[in-house]
């Protein structure tokens, strides 16, 4: 099973970037995928994450201005993020699992795969 994030780059503050996760090796489509993010010197950090029934949850952080979807054809997922802020800056890494639970959506270790981290770097 691969995850891979693409999508990553530099961009302006109040600028827009979209990332993908792509799946292969297993279907996701009944599936929860979510994207974390890591900054320099920090925690990963819970982004965003869509249910098994289309349900999107954000972190407080980014709600507003990021959107969760996915294709399950074509088991990918996408975050859209506009109005970007410095403080957004950080590797983000997509992760998928088929056995969570509801309330541990926002845990990191309750994922099984991960992908291998997209950089998103906004200037000031």
């Amino acid at each position: 099973v691969q995850l891979q994030a693409s999508g990553g780059g530099l961009v302006q503050t109040g600028g827009s970037l979209r990332l993908s996760c792509s799946a292969s090796g297993r279907s996701f489509s009944n599936g929860v995928m979510a994207w974390f993010r890591q900054a320099p010197g920090k925690e990963r950090e819970f982004v965003t994450a869509v249910w098994r029934n289309g349900g999107e949850y954000y972190a407080d952080s980014v709600k507003g201005r990021f959107t969760i979807s996915r294709d399950k054809a074509k088991n990918t997922m996408y975050l859209q993020m506009n109005s970007l802020k410095p403080e957004d800056a950080a590797v983000y890494y997509c992760a998928a699992s088929t056995s969570i639970i509801l309330s541990s959506i926002r845990k990191a270790e309750q994922y099984s795969y991960w992908g291998q981290g997209t950089l998103v770097t906004v200037s000031s």
